[in-house]
């Protein structure tokens, strides 16, 4: 039987922690040395990664905005659709500002865990960037040169960037349209098969990331990365927990109603963290329970499930923020706005991204803006199997609100939803 890739990479963080905790507790020269052998082949992993950030970001925002575009102009369910899309992920991303630091003062790791990783971090790596000020991050949203913001990894201007060329194709005569969405579909694709390379050689990666911190870390490491888990899986329950009341209120759909309907969806999406295998649940609930009728359900479940993946924002943002944090970055109001702005721009570039590709895609962007060290990024993708769990069946329960909110002014009519049914666009729907 194949061993899947997060079970892998599980492996290699366990095998790193346990060979590094041993170090740091016996101070054996032998282990010592095997951490030092290790760094190296750790920054050469993370920096293969690192290499295609930038075209891949650009490439899917590119492809992102169009989809979205041609969705939101063609009908008015699909334009209803992604105004209520965006909204969402706004409101995850706000969440995720507001209460991920509020977490990290009101309930802190151990000092003496943050003390060894900081210490542990600025032997093995600086943090990836300075984090500038409020004014200085205002004035430099719109780049005055995007090869300048490519090369200093500059992520929020780049996007910025990215979105409205993005844009700009959209207006274009269908011709070149076409050959400009093909030759970035082509880049995008290409990027994807480097970052499978790469993330085929994850559990070395990983293995040789965390060993080193490990070792100069001690077993804090292990509590730390606990603490990540129990917090961003918490933070997910609890903007999930927000849309009860908001299908309520908005769909007009009796609250115990909204979590019948949605608790069998709920159910497959946490078993399978797919909001693709969660889609004929998802029509089945909202057929029966919810009464959305078909032609509605037919689609706006499917934009949903392409276009938004509801918990993105606040896990991205989580995961960014807690990295600086624990690594000694100071958390301002600039830093938090300036991942909170990112993770939102990238939410839907991101979407269709297979296993752990979708993370490296996004979590990397976010953590360059609030200049988290992206020594963390390896032990974190491997621990992030537990918050994925809880983050599909946030996705999942906001499909179905979205979708409620969206049918209560919609046509009934099953003649006029096949008719906007026809006009959407088919999307590529892919895995959460």
């Amino acid at each position: 039987m194949r061993t899947s890739p997060s079970v892998r990479i599980l492996v290699g963080l366990a095998a790193g922690l346990t060979l590094g905790i041993l170090a740091a507790a016996t101070g054996a020269p032998a282990l010592a040395s095997l951490a030092d052998v290790a760094e190296p082949v750790g920054t050469l992993w993370l920096n293969a990664l690192r290499m295609t950030i930038v075209p891949l970001v650009v490439s899917l925002l590119v492809t992102g905005v169009a989809a979205a575009r041609d969705a939101a102009t063609t009908g008015r369910i699909g334009g209803r659709t992604m105004l209520v899309i965006v909204l969402f992920l706004a409101g995850s991303g706000l969440f995720g500002a507001l209460a991920v630091p509020l977490a990290l003062d009101v309930i802190p790791v151990d000092p003496r865990t943050v003390d060894a990783f900081r210490g542990a971090l600025g032997r093995g790596g600086a943090p990836a960037g300075e984090v500038p000020g409020f004014a200085e991050w205002i004035t430099g949203i719109v780049p005055s040169n995007v090869f300048d913001a490519a090369a200093e990894g500059a992520m929020l201007p780049l996007i910025v960037f990215a979105i409205l060329f993005g844009l700009a194709i959209t207006r274009l005569a269908e011709e070149p349209r076409r050959q400009l969405l093909g030759f970035f579909s082509a880049l995008r694709d290409a990027m994807m098969v480097i970052v499978e390379w790469v993330l085929r050689l994850a559990p070395i990666g990983v293995f040789a990331l965390v060993l080193p911190l490990a070792a100069r870390a001690g077993a804090g490491v292990v509590g730390a990365l606990g603490y990540y888990v129990v917090l961003i899986s918490a933070a997910c329950v609890v903007v999930t927990l927000v849309l009860y009341p908001v299908a309520s209120y908005f769909a007009g759909v009796p609250l115990l109603r909204f979590a019948r309907a949605a608790a069998h969806p709920q159910a497959v999406a946490f078993s399978t963290r797919s909001s693709l295998a969660s889609l004929p649940a998802m029509l089945e609930a909202a057929g029966g329970p919810l009464r959305i009728p078909p032609a509605v359900a037919g689609v706006v479940l499917p934009l949903t499930v392409s276009l938004m993946r509801f918990t993105t924002p606040v896990k991205d943002l989580g995961a960014a923020l807690f990295a600086a944090w624990i690594a000694g970055v100071e958390l301002t109001p600039a830093t938090v706005a300036a991942g909170a702005a990112v993770v939102i721009l990238t939410s839907l570039g991101g979407v269709g991204l297979p296993g752990q590709a979708v993370l490296v895609a996004q979590f990397t962007p976010v953590f360059l803006a609030v200049g988290a060290p992206l020594e963390l990024l390896g032990p974190l993708l491997a621990v992030e199997v537990i918050p994925d769990a809880f983050g599909t069946v946030g996705n999942v329960t906001g499909d179905l609100a979205a979708t409620a909110i969206v049918a209560r002014d919609a046509p009934a009519a099953d003649g006029a939803g096949s008719h906007e049914a026809q006009a959407v666009p088919t999307l590529h729907v892919l895995e959460s």
